[in-house]
């Protein structure tokens, strides 16, 4: 069994448009079209049994549109698990978060970057809180974004924001994941900050050499992996960014971890995480 937890597609309109624009970022390579269906044949290709869609919400008033996308996708795709969005500035952030959670959704994605607000901001901590009280995954995008220059979830921000969402829950099982082997070409902070902390990291953009978004080596993502704890490692490849079938082999020949870490990686956590939510 293999779950890619984190993934994108854009509704048919959109997708060529959208992976034009992202595709003109210097090192941002598109592997399907950006549609569901590209998705869909992309984890027939590679064996892929599952993925995990996450939207995201770049405006305020967004919400019923990435809903209603969302919702379809969950509807109609047994092989695909799609979470809601939520934009820091949204109106109502406990009653979209309850919509969501009593249409099956769960959890929700964010990017501190898209919406220019830092982790740490008291927005977003209320977000993570009352997503964290109704049983809820939160995913953030973590560390440099190729399309943005200053770092909205760098990895000391991010502990500050576990910090004051544990203070204020005492959470005891690890909901929320940060993306990008915890934030992407800040392998020392990730280290100092994030590694043995209550939290998921996802292998998503960590391969050097599969893509210009990372510099850290294999032999980084094997202590990463070690040091934080393979029941704490969520297998990702934020497709169609990168290639599923490439960074599913990549994980196979990584050398150091056993078999059993690697199964945990590929689907024994995700599972685990999703029938808690």
């Amino acid at each position: 069994m293999i779950i890619d937890f984190h993934t994108h597609v854009y509704p048919d309109p959109m997708a060529e448009r959208i992976m034009a624009a992202l595709g003109n970022v210097p090192g941002v390579e598109g592997h399907t079209d950006g549609t569901l269906n590209g998705l869909l044949e992309s984890m027939a290709r590679s064996g892929v049994d599952k993925s995990i869609v996450l939207p995201v919400n770049t405006r305020k008033g967004q919400f019923d549109t990435i809903t209603k996308f969302a919702k379809h996708i969950n509807d109609t795709c047994d092989n695909l698990i799609s979470f809601g969005g939520i934009h820091p500035d949204d109106d109502d952030i406990e009653g979209k978060l309850s919509y969501l959670k009593e249409n099956g959704f769960k959890g929700i994605k964010i990017h501190p970057d898209y919406t220019e607000t830092f982790i740490d901001d008291e927005r977003y901590i209320r977000i993570v809180i009352e997503a964290q009280k109704i049983g809820f995954i939160v995913v953030t995008h973590a560390g440099k974004d190729p399309a943005y220059s200053t770092i909205h979830c760098p990895p000391d921000k991010g502990r500050a924001m576990l910090d004051r969402v544990h203070a204020a829950t005492s959470f005891s099982e690890p909901f929320f994941v940060f993306a990008h082997l915890g934030g992407n070409r800040l392998l020392a902070d990730v280290e100092k900050y994030l590694v043995g902390q209550n939290c998921y990291i996802d292998i998503s953009c960590s391969f050097s050499d599969l893509g210009n978004f990372s510099d850290a080596t294999d032999e980084d993502i094997i202590r990463v992996i070690k040091h934080h704890g393979a029941d704490k490692i969520l297998f990702a490849t934020d497709s169609p960014w990168n290639d599923q079938r490439a960074y599913i082999e990549r994980v196979q020949k990584l050398d150091g971890l056993t078999d059993n870490e690697k199964e945990l990686i590929f689907s024994k956590n995700a599972e685990q995480l999703l029938s808690r939510s």
